[in-house]
């Protein structure tokens, strides 16, 4: 599969908040799978999740690669060209 240059070039970061979704754990909201963004390094809680923070973090932010933060999963996806890496 050809990635995109975004995914290429995606850096990685140490997490921000290695416990859980950054938003969620300052405002007592639930998570189900968690997504590290590879610019910053923020926690974000995935699109199956009640609050949709990794990608309301792209839309605030348009930092394009995020990969999974589940153990054992190492895809990444970027917004910007609706490609996984």
């Amino acid at each position: 599969m050809a990635t995109c240059e975004h995914l290429s070039q995606a850096d990685d970061p140490a997490a921000r908040t290695p416990e859980g979704c950054e938003e969620c754990l300052a405002d007592g909201g639930r998570w189900v799978h968690l997504r590290r963004c590879l610019e910053c390094g923020h926690i974000g809680c995935c699109d199956s999740s009640p609050a949709k923070h990794a990608t309301a973090h792209f839309h605030a932010t348009s930092h394009p690669v995020m990969q999974s933060y589940e153990p054992g999963e190492k895809w990444r996806w970027c917004f910007v060209d609706s490609r996984m890496g």
